[in-house]
């Protein structure tokens, strides 16, 4: 029986933030480095970076050979711990992907430990490249990768001389082309680039990590204005107000936070003056320009611009009643939420063509974040009602090339603090 030695790492710039992961396996008799796998997966915490990294590396040492022992290495006491049976996993996030690493090998072939960091440079470069490569908006490379020669530490083997590295991944890329990649088990949802070029192919699904990146939507609701605090309808057929001070500063406070994550790679606004001067707030930080997307413009609330929710309640409570029951329902001379997720989906479906892998800054409004939020997580239109949006928060969804997409964060607020 041959025996892999899979290394695996995963990391987050900000914790939640802009995340990729790297995987090697490598013979244990020989200590070659027989495929490298690594991918920019958008905004992530760094646990599921790891998970994810975990769930490459297994992959990839399964279309090498389905029948092998493999012993994995991991600086995260966390995943290995919890792989190993010895802690609990409670967390939402972690146990789809849990559950996928141990569908990829039979237990009983799978042994797992941890290692100090600086006995992971390997697998942790690989991760770092792939989280430099999209912060460029492009995909990770084998071909461009220096991880390997980066890696300072030595990787201990069972038994065996070490061998050439650089000969090692050659032949498992020659013996991988010669045949076809053994499928792996169900619910696995990757293409696994095994030697960076030659990928194991699996049916699309559920949590399986994507190797294509995302387009990952940071959506920014504008700061406030004079209506904000007076909580009073404010959408798009009424007055067109500016930032108050506060506002202002808000914007101001969120294009720091922004370009101290550095990943926008582009800016789409709101056509509405708010969105547009917070917009340009984060494009001078950042030194891009703002592009204007109507479809990302507010409500239109009709008679009940500039009214309190108390206001219309006393004045028009039927119609207010019939709103807050359908979707379908619209304030007299305003627009229906099933309207308004119509165009949201329009403009969105527009965006993630354009910026596929790449992501970008919305600055919008309540009901568009809201709507991309509950169309992400396939939730009903009254989920719209369940959320709380404050002013210049910070929200994300990843659109994934097979058609899903991911919450990453809802209304992140740290920033204003």
């Amino acid at each position: 029986m041959r025996e892999f030695i899979v290394e695996a790492d995963g990391g987050s710039r900000g914790n939640p933030g802009p995340a990729g992961y790297g995987s090697v396996v490598i013979d244990a008799a020989t200590g070659e480095t027989l495929a490298e796998a690594a991918e920019y997966i958008g905004v992530a915490t760094n646990n599921v970076a790891e998970y994810k990294g975990l769930v490459a590396g297994l992959k990839a040492a399964y279309a090498l050979d389905p029948s092998a022992s493999v012993h994995v290495r991991m600086d995260s006491k966390l995943v290995v711990e919890q792989m190993s049976g010895r802690w609990k996993i409670k967390h939402p996030d972690m146990k789809p992907l849990a559950a996928e690493a141990a569908r990829v090998f039979p237990s009983s072939q799978v042994t797992y430990e941890w290692i100090p960091r600086e006995k992971n440079k390997h697998a942790d470069r690989l991760a770092n490249e792939a989280m430099d490569a999209g912060k460029r908006g492009q995909q990770w490379e084998a071909s461009a990768s220096t991880a390997e020669l980066d890696a300072k530490a030595s990787v201990p083997v069972p038994s065996g001389p070490p061998g050439d590295a650089a000969a090692g991944a050659a032949k498992a890329r020659a013996a991988l082309a010669e045949r076809r990649a053994p499928e792996v088990p169900s619910g696995s949802a990757a293409d696994v680039r095994a030697a960076g070029n030659v990928a194991a192919q699996a049916p699309s699904a559920g949590w399986g990590p994507d190797l294509r990146a995302p387009a990952t939507f940071v959506l920014l609701r504008h700061g406030e204005t004079a209506l904000t605090p007076q909580k009073r309808f404010s959408g798009s057929g009424g007055s067109d107000p500016s930032l108050s001070d506060i506002g202002r500063e808000q914007a101001e406070r969120a294009a720091a936070a922004l370009a101290a994550r550095g990943t926008i790679q582009a800016i789409v606004s709101s056509p509405l003056k708010r969105c547009q001067e917070t917009a340009q707030a984060v494009a001078a930080r950042l030194g891009l320009d703002v592009r204007i997307e109507d479809g990302l413009r507010e409500t239109d609330f009709g008679a009940w611009e500039g009214l309190t929710f108390g206001e219309v309640r006393e004045r028009q409570p039927e119609e207010l009643n019939a709103w807050l029951s359908s979707a379908k329902a619209a304030p007299p001379g305003g627009e229906s939420f099933a309207a308004v997720s119509r165009r949201v989906s329009a403009a969105r479906d527009r965006l993630i063509a354009e910026y596929a892998g790449r992501t970008v800054l919305l600055v919008t409004h309540v009901t568009p974040i809201k709507t991309l939020v509950r169309l992400a997580l396939g939730a009903p239109p009254e989920a719209l009602f369940r959320m709380e949006l404050s002013a210049a928060s910070l929200s994300a969804v990843a659109y994934y090339a097979d058609g899903n997409a991911s919450l990453r964060l809802l209304n992140e607020t740290a920033h204003l603090r």
